[in-house]
């Protein structure tokens, strides 16, 4: 674009300059068999310039022409002009609006717009033809930018296509809206340069005039370019279009430049230097094509399992090796962070192809020290101090982070004992079921254990709690009860007490086989330490019992009557319990045969 005023006014603009443009940043990455191609046109019918008619068009077409073998995989489109902005056109007579904006400007009179949409499903469907852009219209700015010489509108659609005879290429796709003059420098970065032969670079550049040449200069790396004689090196934007030769595609650019000699292999970055004493140039689009043949680690947690009351954490993973130009190498290393303390590390086990993954499984225990709540980390080329050993195409997205909490048990809750008489040598039949449902109505299905460790390992779980015999008094339960998404924990006890023993009164020694001994119920085994003392109706004692010498109608104590079996009567008892809750029981018993 060129202004009507002498060049020393320019330089007094130069102080007072409005502007508000986009740094060119990188938009979008492709790796793989990729190239790109882009067709456009302007809405000038001319040149910009001094004594000119000011018309312009509010349509215009270019055609698309593609090989077979090359499949669309993305289509941008951009477009621009003179004014605050139309951002509703048509493309094919699809309504399209623009989905980013950009604005730049020479001082407060003379803005200028551009816009971008992806039309990727567009150009696919259409493929090779004639595309057209309509209702582009920006004519009511003219009055304000005919004066001037900077009244313009134009589109320009990039093409990203995947062919098989291709080389393996990373394709980077830059934009913003940065302009001159007199100086404009843009760097390029997150590039990877495994080998320079045909490395490319294109733009789409807006307002660049052909009879405008005052110190405009295009650099890369230091070095001037060009591409004459469509693009000389001293007028790089002059309204040309390098993929067909054409000369009239006024104000506006659409050049690619062969730039194998103008950067190395190696290179991250590239520096883009545009120099122009009056021409006023906006960069909207810049494409770098680079033969690349590296890999692109990534990895995804698919799933991880947990156990209650258990740190090891079991991951499921995957690595890709997606959007690549190589394959990844076996024996990458992968390591594993929970809140970034290394708890695991690994490595694939086979080259991943292109496009490629490998999925394994690993256990890795989480320290104590990092808590229950805490975020794994899952890092893919990485040593396990953030170091990685593969070179990639992009170096930042080798890792995925996932809040975990452990599964952790409410903490044990004590109920209340049970208590059971004794049935023996302290004791008792306890239906364990029963006890939990009386003390927790409606908590679930539980399983005992007679040790807390048990639990926690779940091994030697009581198999039969409906009759369960305690083996001590008191003696702890431990119940785990199903709780999502864990379980719950309690413990109760139970103790065996001594009931009191219920004496008959009466039996018969006759040796039937019924009733033939003093059979006080509750007593033996049970209140092991007793005494018990029988006396005649004169009050002699006749005999002196313990837990092992039960009362079977004989005498064992006195001269006359050792051993001889008592006489039918009535026998006098003292049972003394030998425990401190009880008082010596007195009584009778009849003895008859």
């Amino acid at each position: 674009m060129k202004s009507n005023q002498p060049f020393n006014f320019l330089l007094f603009f130069c102080f007072t300059i409005y502007t508000f443009g986009q740094d060119i940043s990188l938009y979008q990455q492709f790796n793989g068999r990729y190239d790109y191609t882009a067709i456009g046109n302007t809405m000038n019918l001319m040149e910009n310039g001094e004594d000119l008619p000011c018309e312009i068009l509010t349509a215009s077409s270019a055609t698309l022409n593609l090989n077979s073998n090359q499949n669309i995989v993305a289509a941008y489109l951009y477009w621009a002009g003179s004014g605050p902005g139309d951002f509703e056109i048509k493309l094919n007579d699809l309504d399209v609006s623009s989905e980013r904006e950009f604005s730049d400007a020479l001082d407060e009179n003379r803005v200028f717009f551009a816009a971008f949409a992806d039309v990727t499903s567009v150009v696919q469907n259409i493929g090779s033809g004639i595309y057209t852009i309509s209702e582009l219209d920006v004519s009511a700015e003219i009055p304000t930018y005919c004066p001037s010489s900077t009244n313009f509108a134009g589109w320009a659609i990039t093409i990203i296509y995947q062919d098989d005879n291709l080389p393996l290429n990373q394709l980077n796709v830059y934009d913003g809206l940065q302009s001159v003059p007199e100086m404009l420098t843009i760097t390029l970065d997150n590039l990877n340069v495994f080998d320079n032969e045909d490395a490319k670079i294109g733009f789409i550049a807006w307002e660049g005039d052909a009879s405008l040449a005052v110190e405009e200069q295009l650099t890369i790396n230091g070095n001037v370019i060009g591409n004459p004689p469509l693009n000389p090196t001293n007028n790089a934007f002059n309204g040309t279009n390098s993929f067909t030769g054409s000369s009239a595609l006024y104000n506006m650019d659409i050049d690619f430049y062969n730039i194998q000699n103008n950067i190395a292999i190696g290179d991250t970055t590239a520096t883009i230097q545009l120099t122009s004493g009056q021409d006023y140039v906006m960069i909207n689009n810049v494409i770098t094509v680079l033969n690349s043949q590296l890999p692109d680690a990534t990895i995804t947690l698919d799933t991880y399992t947990l156990e209650c009351d258990d740190r090891a954490v079991e991951i499921n993973y995957t690595v890709f090796n997606t959007n690549c130009t190589d394959y990844l190498p076996a024996n990458t290393p992968i390591a594993f962070y929970a809140s970034a303390v290394l708890v695991g590390q690994n490595a694939t086990l086979n080259d991943i192809p292109i496009d490629g993954s490998e999925s394994n499984t690993i256990t890795v225990m989480i320290p104590e020290s990092v808590g229950d709540d805490f975020t794994l980390t899952l890092s893919v080329d990485d040593i396990g101090s953030g170091t990685g050993t593969i070179t990639e195409i992009n170096e930042d997205n080798n890792t995925e982070d996932t809040a975990i909490e452990l599964l952790v048990t409410p903490p044990l809750e004590v109920l209340d004992e049970t208590l059971a008489c004794d049935q023996g040598f302290d004791t008792a039949i306890f239906d364990l079921n029963t006890i939990l449902e009386s003390l927790l109505p409606n908590s679930g299905t539980p399983s005992f254990y007679i040790s807390l460790e048990d639990m926690e390992i779940n091994e030697n779980e009581i198999f039969n709690p409906t009759d369960y015999a305690n083996t001590s008094s008191p003696q702890t339960i431990y119940a785990k009860v199903e709780s999502d998404p864990c379980y719950n924990i309690y413990s109760f006890d139970l103790i065996v007490e001594n009931c009191p023993p219920f004496v008959p009164e009466g039996f018969s020694p006759n040796t039937d086989g019924l009733n033939d001994w003093f059979n006080i119920q509750g007593l033996y085994d049970i209140f092991e330490a007793h005494k018990l003392k029988i006396f005649n109706r004169y009050g002699v004692l006749i005999f002196e019992g313990d837990n092992a010498t039960p009362w079977k109608g004989r005498s064992n104590r006195g001269l006359n009557n050792n051993g001889n079996l008592m006489p039918v009567g009535t026998y006098y008892y003292i049972l003394d319990l030998n425990d401190p809750n009880y008082k010596d029981i007195v009584g009778w018993v009849y003895v008859n045969y």
